[in-house]
């Protein structure tokens, strides 16, 4: 590790403690956005079928043939979007001519563009679909404010005023409804755009592709719920793809195998003569793990132990493998190989949360099963920094095995490769305790019990003359969970409750266990009753999530 270039850190994060991140929610967002409709994909070879050639073997016929049916939807769509263009050009030569636009303006040519659908929900009005818009209004506007300037002409800066794009849209709008109706078309004017709907009130997303739902196959890593609890406008009925994510035991599957070469080939750059099926075997197929099938009972989830690939299948086509090894304690995500053509989506994102998500769901059925494991983490590679945007991780030493957060970590790493990540930790330990065992511990006790601190120091001092007379009705105040009889502190059995509370201390943050070696019987005695309240307040788990404060 000291003498490696790129040294690997194994690193991990807790599935309940994960945070996402906005850019985390914006892939939910951009896959939601892609099933219904409003995000489209353009795959190169979406003509062809994928699992059985790559983009480089596409024929010379598959290509005249993906030519002839885009131009013969051109040539279906130019003469419509022509004739509007002119029907927008004679509306403007009529407002001229009334008097309603300037006559010394040169008016631009008007040109009508077909709507995406991922612009139709901004542009369009009520429950007709949006076909066709032009901007000819904002262009008249600017070329009037232009001539204007130019000429300077004041006594039509009111005119100037007057014609915003809105106005101009409107009487354009206006004109055209006077000329007669455009078969199959209706005109209207919005925000400064002239806009042609159909004329049948039909959803545009009940066109080219049939619906879809998310759905999951037999032992899916997700279900409806899973997307990242993102809120979509259109119910799982209603969408527009269909997204399964199918989990499966590890074994050659000739599709999987094409997928993984066309991505090698064109994210990786490999030689084609590298990438074998042996290989592929080898690299993701054979495991050492032992499969152990469901048992039904709260040990094994649903879908047993063992090495698995999960699939992604969009409308029924393949487009990412993600290869994950499910153990009692944890789910390690291996690798991950996806269609180039659906990069845009993310996929590598969107996979990592659905893991996470489903350590969650199977944590009630197995309770073991709690950690999400990236492999390794070199710090000093920066296409594997993106393994710790999944907040709050750990780095594992690798000397002492012990699990260092992720904050304490960066900081060294960014100035030296190989750090022994145990060594700094036990040692800010130490620092940051030391003055917990006497002022700090004191003044932080006093604070809270509204007692002056010099009344005090010598009771919390490990001096080896600790004041066993304490007052005890001072004990019965500060230790509501004691016993008020005989004025004794929880047994060891109830410590053990408290020892996973966790304390933030000088900007770190530990559990009580940790602390409490290192603290002195009187400060234990003062600080445990504490602890014990603060428990019973706010709970088990938050009391193990939201840090206790000591200043």
């Amino acid at each position: 590790m000291d003498k490696t270039c790129c040294p690997s850190y194994t690193i991990r994060l807790k599935a309940s403690d994960f945070v996402p991140s906005k850019e985390q929610h914006r892939v939910c967002k951009r896959i939601e956005r892609f099933l219904d409709g409003q995000l489209d994909a353009k795959p190169r070879d979406q003509t062809e079928d994928p699992s059985t050639s790559s983009p480089s073997e596409i024929s010379d016929s598959s290509r005249k043939k993906l030519m002839a049916v885009k131009k013969g939807e051109n040539s279906k769509v130019e003469p419509i979007m022509n004739d509007l263009s002119e029907q927008i050009d004679n509306s403007v030569q009529i407002c001229v001519q009334s008097g309603e636009f300037p006559s010394y303006i040169q008016v631009p040519k008007a040109s009508v563009k077909k709507v995406l659908a991922a612009k139709m929900k901004q542009l369009a009005e009520g429950p007709e679909e949006l076909l066709y818009t032009s901007n000819i209004a904002f262009q008249i506007a600017a070329a009037i404010k232009c001539t204007q300037a130019s000429e300077k002409e004041e006594r039509n800066s009111g005119e100037e005023n007057r014609l915003s794009p809105a106005i101009i849209s409107e009487k354009l709008a206006q004109a055209m409804n006077q000329l007669g109706e455009i078969p199959g078309v209706s005109v209207k004017a919005c925000k400064g755009h002239i806009n042609f709907f159909a004329a049948s009130k039909v959803s545009s997303f009940d066109r080219d592709v049939p619906f879809g739902t998310i759905s999951k196959g037999a032992n899916s890593l997700c279900d409806d719920k899973s997307l990242c609890a993102t809120k979509s406008s259109k119910s799982p009925q209603t969408r527009k793809r269909k997204l399964e994510i199918l989990l499966k035991r590890s074994s050659f599957d000739p599709e999987e195998h094409e997928l993984y070469k066309r991505y090698q080939l064109r994210v990786h750059n490999d030689k084609p003569e590298h990438i074998t099926e042996s290989s592929y075997r080898r690299f993701l197929v054979d495991t050492p793990l032992i499969e152990v099938p469901p048992s039904g009972d709260d040990k094994v989830p649903p879908c047993g132990f063992g090495s698995f690939h999960q699939q992604y299948r969009v409308d029924g086509r393949l487009i990412a493998v993600g290869v994950i090894d499910i153990l009692p304690k944890c789910l390690s995500s291996k690798y991950l190989f996806w269609d180039p053509d659906y990069a845009f989506l993310s996929v590598g994102k969107y996979s990592a949360l659905q893991e996470i998500n489903w350590i969650k769901e199977n944590e009630a059925p197995c309770p073991t099963l709690q950690y999400y494991y990236l492999g390794y983490y070199i710090h000093s590679c920066s296409k594997m920094r993106y393994k710790a945007a999944y907040h709050p991780s750990e780095l594992l030493c690798p000397l002492r095995y012990q699990w260092v957060p992720y904050e304490i970590a960066r900081p060294l790493l960014d100035k030296k490769r190989y750090v022994i990540l145990s060594d700094y930790t036990n040692s800010r330990c130490q620092d940051s305790l030391l003055p917990l065992t006497s002022e700090t511990l004191v003044e932080s006790m006093c604070e809270h019990q509204d007692v002056e601190p010099g009344e005090t120091r010598d009771r919390f001092l490990d001096n080896g003359e600790e004041d066993e007379e304490m007052d005890e009705a001072e004990l019965e105040d500060s230790d509501s969970d004691s016993d008020p009889e005989n004025n004794t502190f929880p047994s060891s059995a109830e410590d053990n409750d408290i020892s996973n509370i966790l304390i933030g201390l000088s900007e770190s943050r530990f559990r009580y266990k940790e602390l409490k070696p290192m603290m002195n019987p009187v400060g234990r005695r003062h600080l445990e009753p504490r602890l014990h309240s603060y428990k019973k307040v706010v709970g088990t788990e938050l009391s193990e999530r939201m840090a206790y404060e000591l200043r």
